[in-house]
């Protein structure tokens, strides 16, 4: 049965364009695999998808049908020919959205999924640790599509303030940690680029661990959790700390970046004896941030 009639393409009710109109939690599993990268895990990533394009006032509905047949376009090529980056993905998919969507002039891509890496305990314990991998690319009609990659990092962050106090109370010489109260820290570090700027999410990674008072572990014996303990009340620091750190070891790290990427760190830590949470954030360039240092 051929049918002809097409709603979308009709006149809308009212005269309004529309910034975003897509599908969400599209579920696909995606294979990708990095030049030199190895993981016991590597694989299929779990990945959530959502994709929109903008829609003119001319025009009543999009076709959602097509979000999702580039979706899945996308995730079954991947299987017999593996994806370099979650953020390549998503620049593709950008621009095919583009093609399948003549009436819109951007288009949109976020995607996300879970990562588990192979990492070891204070003590050299193997384990597998979970982290957030965070995917976009926004496309606009006629230029370049940029893409983002990006890292969610859970860790733990001892309060300076505190620590300071009780040793005061205490009159401690401080030879040695002295008590403080905790949070776990959530840190979101992202950078959004060119598509032929490459960045390695297991360097960003790491980057984001180096920036807590300790790195937290899903499983410690005894040991390593006495050593966890010592180690961050030995390194204590506030929720800016952590976006500042994170902040001086990408600008250390990557002097190959171009000014043009752009830069974003969220820290949040879950307090311990407040009943709120602590929040840091910061948004720029790399060229704004040279230059802060430079200044420095």
């Amino acid at each position: 049965m051929v049918l002809k009639c097409d709603v979308q393409y009709g006149k809308g009710d009212t005269g309004f364009k529309l910034t975003k109109v897509g599908v969400t939690g599209v579920r696909k599993p995606v294979l990708v695999k990095r030049e030199g990268k190895s993981n016991k895990l590597n694989g299929a990533l779990n990945c959530s998808m959502d994709v929109y394009v903008d829609l003119p006032a001319t025009q009543k509905g999009s076709h959602l049908s097509r979000n999702v047949e580039v979706i899945k376009e996308i995730a079954l090529t991947s299987i017999e020919v593996p994806v370099t980056g979650l953020e390549n993905m998503a620049a593709d998919m950008c621009e095919k959205l583009l093609v399948h969507h003549e009436y819109a002039d951007n288009a949109y891509v976020d995607v996300t999924a879970e990562y588990f890496r192979e990492s070891k305990t204070p003590f050299g314990k193997d384990t597998f640790e979970i982290y957030k991998l965070i995917a976009r690319a926004q496309g606009v009609r006629g230029r370049t599509v940029r893409k983002t990659i990006g890292v969610e990092v859970i860790g733990m962050t001892a309060c300076p303030c505190a620590q300071q106090t009780v040793t005061e109370m205490l009159c401690c010489d401080r030879g040695f940690p002295v008590m403080s109260h905790n949070q776990r820290n959530v840190c979101i570090l992202t950078l959004t680029m060119d598509r032929d700027v490459n960045v390695e999410a297991d360097d960003l990674i790491d980057l984001v661990h180096r920036s807590f008072s300790s790195p937290t572990y899903e499983l410690l014996k005894r040991d390593d959790e006495g050593q966890v303990v010592i180690n961050a009340h030995g390194n204590p620091r506030f929720v800016e700390d952590v976006a500042r750190v994170t902040l001086k070891n990408l600008v250390d790290g990557y002097g190959n970046l171009p000014d043009d990427v752009e830069v974003f760190v969220k820290s949040e830590s879950e307090e311990s004896i407040h009943k709120h949470n602590a929040y840091a954030e910061r948004t720029a360039t790399m060229g704004d941030l040279r230059r802060e240092k430079a200044e420095q």
